[in-house]
C-alpha cells in the first residue's frame, strides 16, 4: 500500500528555490580517492531499503572501502599520502543534474566554477539504464546489461518508453512485440513489468524501474562527492505529455530525491551549447535548433540565446522514435535472413533475441564509423552459428522512412516558431542516435549546406545543461560565477492544453509552444435550467476533437439550481516551471472554489 501511495504522491513544490549558504557546500579533496571497487556483489547489488534505513547506512554504520581511502571509515580517515581526510557522507545542499535517457543516464554536478560529468563504478561517463532480477539479487545499470543474454525475460530496458503510458497504447503494444521482459495490464490500465525476483513472481510500474536507476546515479555522485545527496534536477523529453512528467517526477520521488525541476533534454542541451559556445555577448541574439535523437525519443528545440537567457521559441518531436526504432528494423532485418537460410524462425525464442539484438546495437555503431559490420554468433538457436555482414547503405534503406520523419520534424518546428532556415545560426547535435553519417547528411542538406555542430559530446550535454540548471536553482554559492545570477531558461509547453465542450470538440486554453510558467482563465455556464454540476474535462493535445487528444482528467465542481446561462465559472489553467498543471474552478456568485493537481493517470488530487 505504501508503495501505491508513493506512485500517486502528490507534489510539494514550493515558489521559491531555497538559497543555500557557501559554507553548506563541500569539496571533495584533489586526494581523495576514487573508492575502490567493491566485490562483485556488493558492486551490484542493491536491494529495497526504506530511504531512511539507506542514509542510516551511508551516515552511520560499518567500515570497509567507503569513498574516505581505503580502510576508511564512514567519518573519513587517512589520505595514501597519510593527511587526514575530511570527514564524508556529510549531507551536501547542492544538486545534481541527471539526464534519465531510455538506454543510457548520465548525471553530472557543478563543482570548482565549472561543470563535471560522473563516471561510475566502471569508469564509464554514462550507465545503462537497465535493471535485472535474478534468484538472489538485484543489478542495476553495467552490471544488469552485461548479464541480459543469460537472463533476458528479468532484464529490464526501455523502461522510460512505458512511463506516464496506458498499456493499450499502440505504442506499448508495438514495443511488447521486440521485448523479452512480460509487460501487463494493471490497475486503470497502467502498464507492469512482470519478473521472476528471488524466486517470486514481482510486478513493477514503469517509474519503479526509473527510480532503480535514478537511486544509482544518485550513488554515484554521492560516491564522487563523499556526501548524501537530496536534490536534483531531472530532464524528461521535449515532447513530454503531462502524465509522463508526473511520472518522472513520482520516479524522483521513490529515488529519495528531491526533484526540485524537471526540465526539456534539448533546452538542458541548449544551455550547454550557449556556454560551451559563449553565446553569451549583450545585444547578440542567436537562435540554435536542437536536434536530439537519443534512444528512445526524438524532439527538436529552437532556442533563441542572448546574454544567458534561453527562451524555447517551440519545440517538436516523436516520443516514440530513437536509436532503439533502429536497432528493431536491424533485429527483424536478421531473424528473416536466419529464418531464409536455416529454415528455423527464432522470433519466438528470447534468449536468441536478445543475443541478436545486442550483435545489431554493436553493429549500428561500427556503422557510423566503416562501410560494413559483421554480425557473428555462436549457437544462436539449436547450435546453429550464425555469420552475416550489413553494410551502411542496407542500414540506411532499412531506417530512410524513419530518418525522414526526423527531417519531417524538423521543419514542423521551424513552421511553428515561423522561422526560416537561414535565421538558424547553429544546428547542435544531441542524443547518441545523431552520430548516424546519413541523419547528419540529410540535415545538412535540409539547412542548405550549413555546418552541424558536433563540439559537445552528445551522450552529456544533457546531464551537462541539467547541472547548469541544479547550481541555479541551489542559490549562489563558492563555486558559482558571478554570470549564474544572469542565467534564465524560458520553457514552453509541448503540447495545447484545453477543455472538453459540447459537441466534443477542444477548447485550447493555453497553446501549444507557450512560454512557462503561464496561468489563463475562462468563463463557462450551464447547458440547462436547474443544473446540478458542470463536468471539468483537461485534454491535451492538437486535434480539434477531444476524440483525437489526450485525457489528462476530469472532475465535477457542484453549482447551486439556476437558470440556464446565469452561473458564472472561472476556469483557471496554471503551468509551473516544470510543465506541470494545476485546475481550478471558481463560482463567480458564490465565491466557492475547487482546485486539483492532476498527479496520477485518471486521479485528481483536490
Amino acid at each position: 500500500a505504501d508503495r501505491w501511495h508513493a506512485l500517486g504522491l502528490a507534489h510539494h513544490r514550493s515558489a521559491r528555490s531555497p538559497t543555500i549558504p557557501a559554507s553548506a557546500c563541500t569539496t571533495p579533496l584533489p586526494w581523495l580517492p576514487f573508492p575502490s571497487p567493491p566485490t562483485e556483489q556488493a558492486a551490484v547489488e542493491v536491494e529495497k531499503k526504506p530511504p531512511e534505513e539507506e542514509d542510516k547506512k551511508k551516515s552511520g554504520g560499518g567500515g570497509g572501502q567507503q569513498a574516505g581511502g581505503q580502510g576508511a571509515g564512514p567519518l573519513g580517515g587517512s589520505s595514501p599520502s597519510g593527511r587526514a581526510c575530511r570527514p564524508i557522507w556529510m549531507a551536501w545542499e547542492g544538486a545534481i543534474g541527471i539526464d534519465l535517457g531510455t538506454t543510457y543516464s548520465c548525471v553530472a554536478v557543478w563543482q570548482n566554477g565549472h561543470v563535471e560529468i560522473v563516471a561510475n563504478e566502471q569508469g564509464n561517463r554514462t550507465t545503462p539504464s537497465y535493471v535485472a532480477f535474478t534468484s538472489s539479487k538485484r543489478l542495476i545499470g553495467d552490471a544488469a546489461k552485461n548479464q541480459a543474454d543469460m537472463n533476458p525475460a528479468n532484464t529490464i530496458f526501455d523502461s522510460k518508453r512505458l512511463i506516464g503510458r496506458r498499456f493499450t497504447d499502440a505504442s506499448v503494444q508495438n514495443d511488447i512485440k521486440h521485448w523479452p521482459f512480460k509487460v501487463i495490464s494493471g490497475p486503470e490500465d497502467k502498464p507492469m513489468i512482470a519478473v521472476k525476483y528471488k524466486g517470486v513472481e514481482q510486478q513493477f510500474a514503469a517509474e519503479e524501474i526509473s527510480s532503480m536507476v535514478l537511486v544509482r546515479m544518485r550513488e554515484t555522485a554521492e560516491a564522487y562527492l563523499g556526501s548524501t545527496i537530496k536534490n536534483a534536477v531531472v530532464t524528461v523529453p521535449a515532447c513530454s505529455t503531462d502524465l509522463q512528467r508526473q511520472a518522472t517526477w513520482n520516479a524522483g520521488v521513490l529515488a529519495s530525491l528531491n526533484v526540485m525541476r524537471i526540465i526539456p533534454e534539448p533546452t538542458a542541451a541548449a544551455m550547454a551549447y550557449g556556454l560551451h559556445n559563449k553565446v553569451t555577448e549583450w545585444g547578440v541574439v542567436e537562435n540554435a535548433l536542437v536536434f536530439d535523437l537519443g534512444g528512445g525519443t526524438f524532439d527538436v528545440s529552437l532556442v533563441e540565446i542572448e546574454f544567458y537567457i534561453f527562451e524555447v521559441l517551440a519545440t517538436a518531436g516523436d516520443p516514440h522514435l530513437g536509436g532503439e526504432d533502429f536497432d528493431n528494423r536491424m533485429v527483424n532485418h536478421f531473424v528473416q535472413e536466419f529464418k531464409r537460410k536455416k529454415k528455423k524462425d527464432i522470433s519466438g525464442n528470447p534468449r536468441a533475441l536478445r543475443r541478436l539484438r545486442t550483435a545489431c546495437e554493436r553493429a549500428k555503431r561500427t556503422l557510423s564509423s566503416t562501410e560494413e559490420a559483421v554480425i557473428e554468433i555462436s549457437c544462436l538457436y539449436e547450435d546453429i552459428d550464425f555469420y552475416s555482414t550489413i553494410t551502411r547503405a542496407r542500414f540506411e534503406e532499412l531506417n530512410m522512412d524513419l530518418f525522414r520523419k526526423c527531417m519531417d520534424i524538423v521543419e514542423d518546428c521551424l513552421r511553428d516558431a515561423r522561422m526560416d532556415m537561414s535565421s538558424v545560426h547553429a544546428v547542435v547535435l544531441i542524443g547518441g542516435s545523431s552520430r548516424i553519417p546519413k541523419i547528419q547528411q540529410l540535415l545538412q542538406e535540409l539547412f542548405n549546406g550549413k555546418e552541424l555542430y558536433k563540439s559537445i559530446n552528445p551522450d552529456e550535454a544533457v546531464a551537462y545543461g541539467a547541472a547548469l540548471q541544479a547550481a541555479l536553482l541551489t542559490g549562489p554559492n563558492n563555486d558559482n560565477e558571478g554570470w549564474m545570477s544572469d542565467l534564465l531558461l524560458l520553457d514552453a509547453t509541448p503540447l495545447s492544453l484545453g477543455l472538453g465542450t459540447k459537441g466534443g470538440d477542444m477548447t485550447v486554453m493555453i497553446p501549444k509552444n507557450r512560454a512557462i510558467p503561464v496561468k489563463t482563465e475562462i468563463v463557462i455556464s450551464t447547458d440547462y435550467d436547474n443544473q446540478p454540476c458542470i463536468r471539468i474535462q483537461v485534454y491535451e493535445g492538437e486535434g480539434a476533437k477531444t476524440c483525437d487528444n489526450n485525457l489528462l482528467g476530469e472532475f465535477e465542481f457542484s453549482i447551486p439550481p439556476a437558470s440556464k446561462g446565469v452561473p458564472q465559472i472561472i476556469v483557471c489553467f496554471d503551468i509551473d516551471a516544470n510543465g506541470i498543471l494545476d485546475v481550478s474552478a471558481k463560482d463567480k456568485n458564490t465565491g466557492e472554489k475547487k482546485k486539483v493537481t492532476i498527479n496520477k493517470r485518471f486521479h485528481l488530487k483536490q
